[in-house]
């Protein structure tokens, strides 16, 4: 990580923040705890520390279930951008991960800098390049990098930001943990992040609708493959009939991986073209192979995802059809 980091790019990312005065920061389509958390740290880092004018973007809106997240003192847009001196990609490897923000982004003349902990950085669409898949998050590498800026922790709302996004991207220290990921957490607590006040925040306060569909999801709509795999479907019909928000399907794909047998986990949810896929994996089994080479995407070893658009991928196949091939490819 110091590789990643290093005195060099440290200099270069100051004197780039120094010729700003308004900083943009945007993050991936269907924000989640990471991408809020890195843009909100980073962002309140700028704004108390170094006196700058900044805005934070999202290509969608924030799930419910995260607006404790964000920080009253911060502005946060959706679907637009603003013209900025520095902009700051976050939690996601090129532009085209921002959706409808991404050509306004990339066609501006600033300059821009990256911060990202996925594989195949776009390093030609940035003038400094943050990047490395050996972390457990984009909020664990900010965390990292303020330090290396001389952020000493007396920001408690910047703490909790980070330790935020840090949890939430490893689901509570259970995938893409490192011993970086230990010392990160252990220094915020230290300087007065209180983890269980966070805790109950983000695994103890969803709606009675996300309960429901947990236990209806488990019990009707998932498949176990005797090969080791296992998968669901959360179709546009279920997700009305639980009035089901933003982010609160959020974890149910990690659920079948505490059955002894399953190696691999898959969730499909359906949106109007495509379903949005999420893969998780125990150790020595590649979610991240499988959603390269079936689902248009990528991500880590054992935590990955991407897309799939049955009027293009299946070939001919069923929907289940192309889903079990994969997974048994996969396996």
């Amino acid at each position: 990580m110091t590789g990643c980091i290093g005195k060099e790019k440290i200099d270069a990312f100051r004197k780039l923040l120094g010729n700003a005065r308004k900083v943009a920061l945007a993050a991936h389509v269907h924000p989640d705890g990471d991408a809020l958390g890195c843009v909100t740290a980073l962002a309140l880092y700028l704004k108390r520390e170094l006196g700058k004018e900044v805005v934070c973007l999202f290509p969608d809106p924030l799930p419910e279930s995260l607006e404790f997240a964000k920080n009253p003192s911060l502005r946060y847009l959706t679907g637009t951008t603003e013209e900025a001196d520095l902009i700051i990609l976050m939690d996601c490897n090129s532009f085209s991960r921002t959706d409808v923000l991404g050509d306004s982004l990339a066609a501006s003349r600033a300059p821009k800098v990256l911060i990202d902990h996925h594989l195949n950085p776009a390093q030609d669409s940035f003038s400094l390049v943050f990047s490395t898949p050996d972390i457990s998050s984009a909020s664990e590498f900010t965390f990292w990098i303020l330090k290396a800026l001389g952020w000493d922790l007396k920001d408690r709302e910047t703490g909790e930001a980070l330790l935020t996004g840090m949890t939430t991207d490893t689901n509570n220290f259970a995938n893409s943990v490192f011993p970086s990921t230990f010392t990160m957490a252990s220094e915020l607590i230290a300087a007065g992040v209180d983890r269980d006040a966070l805790l109950q925040k983000i695994y103890f306060s969803y709606r009675e609708n996300r309960v429901r569909l947990m236990g209806y999801m488990q019990n009707e709509a998932l498949t176990i493959l005797p090969e080791g795999a296992a998968y669901m479907i959360l179709t546009k019909e279920i997700q009305r009939r639980f009035d089901l928000r933003e982010g609160e399907s959020e974890g149910l794909v990690n659920v079948p991986l505490s059955i002894r047998e399953v190696r691999l986990s898959l969730l499909l949810k359906e949106y109007e073209d495509h379903f949005r896929v999420s893969l998780r994996s125990k150790k020595g089994t590649s979610a991240q192979q499988c959603a390269l080479k079936f689902f248009n995407g990528g991500g880590h070893e054992n935590a990955a995802g991407g897309r799939l658009y049955p009027a293009v991928d299946l070939g001919g196949k069923s929907l289940e059809e192309y889903v079990k091939h994969a997974l048994l490819e996969s396996l």
